[in-house]
C-alpha cells in the first residue's frame, strides 16, 4: 500500500511541477500504477458523491480550487489544471480517485494539508468525486449541484447600536453567511462569529480604512472596530487565498 501510495506521489507531483500544474509523465507504467491505487482506495459500498463534494468544500476547498465545486482556493494545487492533462490522454475517474485517496491517506512530510482530514469511507467519497470532477468541464446535476453550496442571506446584514454581525458559513465554504451590510457612519464593529471547521478572520478596507480583527477557530469570535464615514467598503477574511476565494462581501455606510 505505502509503495502505492509513493508512486501516486511521484505521479500527481509529476502532474503539478511546472508551473502551469499540466505537466503528465506520458508512460504506460504510469497509468498501470495508477490503476492499482484506484484499486486501493476502491473497496467497499459504491462512493457517494453527494458525500464527497459536501465534505470537498468544507474541508478541502479553502485550499482547492475545483470548478464544479465551485471552490477557488489557492494555497494547495488548482486540480482542474493538475488533472486535466492527464484526462485528456486517457486517465479515467478512477485513476484520477486512486492519485487523490492516496493523497489524502498518506500526506507527505511537509505538506499543508493535516493528516485525517477525512478517513475511511469519507475519504473515498472525497475522492472519488473529485475523481469525477477534476478536469472535467461542465457544472454538476441534480441533486449532486446543490452539495456543499454556500447559503448567503439576500438580505443585507444590518448594523444595530453600532454593531455588524456577519458570520463565518458554518460549512466551511469559503463565504460569510452575508454578502453585504449596510451601517451608519460612526464608530462600528464588525463581529464574525466562526462555525466553520477552518479558521477565519473579519477584516475591512477601502475609503482610507485598512483593518484587521484577529484570526480564530471553529467557535472563536473574530472583532474589529473602526470608525467609519459614509461610502463603501469592503469586508473580508484576510486568511491567505480566503478573500480571493470569494470570503467577501460590501459594505455600505451611510
Amino acid at each position: 500500500m505505502r509503495v502505492l501510495a509513493s508512486a501516486a506521489w511521484i505521479i500527481f507531483r509529476a502532474l503539478t511541477r511546472s508551473r502551469d500544474k499540466t505537466r503528465v509523465l506520458a508512460l504506460p507504467v504510469v497509468f498501470a500504477v495508477v490503476a492499482l491505487a484506484a484499486g486501493c482506495g476502491g473497496r467497499g459500498s459504491q462512493p457517494n458523491l453527494v458525500n464527497g463534494k459536501t465534505l470537498f468544500v468544507q474541508k478541502c476547498g479553502s485550499c482547492h480550487t475545483l470548478a464544479r465545486a465551485n471552490t477557488k482556493g489557492i494555497q494547495g494545487p488548482n486540480l482542474d489544471a493538475a488533472f486535466f492533462e492527464a484526462r485528456r490522454q486517457g486517465f479515467e475517474d478512477s485513476g484520477i480517485k486512486g492519485v487523490v485517496y492516496n493523497q489524502i491517506s498518506h500526506v507527505r512530510r511537509g505538506s499543508i494539508m493535516p493528516l485525517n482530514l477525512v478517513k475511511g469511507k469519507n475519504a473515498r467519497d472525497v475522492a472519488a468525486y473529485v475523481g469525477f470532477a477534476a478536469g472535467n468541464p461542465g457544472k454538476d446535476s441534480g441533486e449532486l449541484a446543490n452539495a456543499g453550496v454556500a447559503k448567503t442571506s439576500s438580505k443585507p446584514a444590518v448594523e444595530k447600536n453600532g454593531q455588524l454581525n456577519i458570520p463565518a458559513n458554518p460549512t466551511g465554504a469559503l463565504a460569510f453567511q452575508y454578502s453585504k451590510a449596510t451601517a451608519k457612519a460612526g464608530q462600528v464593529t464588525l463581529v464574525m462569529p466562526n462555525k466553520a471547521p477552518i479558521t477565519h478572520d473579519i477584516s475591512i478596507k477601502g475609503n482610507g480604512v485598512s483593518q484587521q480583527g484577529p484570526r480564530v477557530g471553529q467557535g472563536g469570535t473574530s472583532k474589529v472596530s473602526v470608525s467609519l464615514k459614509p461610502g463603501t467598503y469592503e469586508f473580508y477574511c484576510s486568511v491567505p487565498g480566503h478573500e480571493a476565494g470569494g470570503m467577501k462581501g460590501t459594505l455600505t455606510v451611510k
